[in-house]
């Protein structure tokens, strides 16, 4: 099979990718083999691509965000049978879904409505599974005592979902942070109830709504930027949930107020341990979710073929720090 593969970059222009014939995959015994159709596009595997390189000889393929159907199924791969259309994540200890076929665990992938498009449902999972983690942390629900949530980077895949989760389930406030036009305009169509601008005085922009304080923060990008304002606005015994890892976090000043930290990576539990079969119930309850309506996919750029040229198109849009929503590659031929 065909599959855009590489091995080791650092910068853009250094992106040293092919598209290359490459071995079939070998299936695991809990594992799907499916037919991709769809790839989602996300910053943390550009962090990915300019930080790891291939063992000597050898290649990798990137790419943990998909929608396809599937082809076959490992003895141990219950619940999903061939031509089921799905979507889901995968391992980043394995090979991903930048090719024709990925095989990837059963219990983080779920079937998704016929009447959803491929390219609208590889939108979905990372931002599904990072948003609800972040913020649903035990028993499916909010932290208890959280009714006002900032979310800041807004606009992002993670953003967006999470925005949305958290209208759809919760009666929580929910303020967004954007710098742009059109930024605004698209965190407050994804549900936000305040749109403030994170490069400007956060506290200062909150109390001007009238509002004093924050129970719960998801930061999903420049949070060490952001450290001291987060710490002005959280409540005492508040919480910040982040997933950007770039850069070293003070955490002196969370002691006064007694704050809680979360750190949240999607590929946690099927890399170290964990729950594994529950993100496959949080995606299909998303898609369950997208099919009544509550939720919706968050695709705003749709690139066509499975090239180097697309790949790197892709990823430049996903450095820039300036796009809304999902960028989503759909494979074709």
């Amino acid at each position: 099979m065909k599959a855009l593969t590489y091995e080791k970059a650092h910068e853009l222009d250094a992106f040293a990718i092919t598209l290359t014939e490459v071995a079939e995959p070998r299936l695991r015994d809990g594992d799907l083999l499916v037919e991709v159709r769809a790839i989602g596009i996300n910053p943390g595997e550009a962090a990915i691509r300019r930080t790891r390189g291939a063992e000597p000889g050898g290649r990798l393929v990137l790419g943990w965000e998909f929608a396809g159907v599937i082809v076959a199924a490992g003895p141990a791969a219950t619940g999903f049978a061939a031509g089921d259309r799905v979507m889901g994540t995968g391992d980043f200890t394995r090979d991903g879904s930048w090719a024709e076929r990925v095989a990837v665990d059963h219990r983080v992938v779920a079937k998704i409505p016929d009447r959803l498009a491929f390219t609208d449902a590889a939108s979905l999972p990372i931002g599904v599974l990072t948003a609800w983690e972040s913020l649903f942390r035990d028993q499916d629900v909010l932290p208890p005592g959280v009714s006002r949530v900032l979310v800041i980077g807004g606009a992002g895949g993670v953003g967006s979902m999470a925005t949305q989760l958290l209208k759809a389930r919760t009666p929580a406030f929910v303020i967004s942070t954007a710098s742009r036009s059109e930024s605004r305009k698209w965190v407050t169509a994804m549900g936000a109830d305040l749109v403030v601008d994170h490069r400007g005085d956060l506290a200062g922009q909150l109390r001007t709504a009238g509002i004093d304080h924050v129970d719960l923060v998801l930061s999903t990008s420049g949070t060490s930027g952001h450290l001291a304002a987060i710490v002005e606005v959280l409540r005492p015994f508040g919480h910040l949930a982040h997933t950007d890892l770039a850069g070293p976090l003070d955490l002196s000043a969370f002691t006064a107020k007694s704050l809680s930290l979360h750190s949240e990576m999607v590929f946690s539990k099927i890399v170290a341990g964990g729950d594994v079969a529950s993100q496959g119930r949080i995606l299909a309850g998303a898609a369950d979710d997208v099919a009544a309506g509550r939720l919706r996919p968050i695709v705003t750029t749709a690139l066509d073929g499975l090239t180097a040229e697309t790949m790197k198109t892709a990823h430049a849009l996903a450095e820039s720090g300036r796009t809304t929503g999902k960028t989503v590659i759909r494979v074709t031929g």
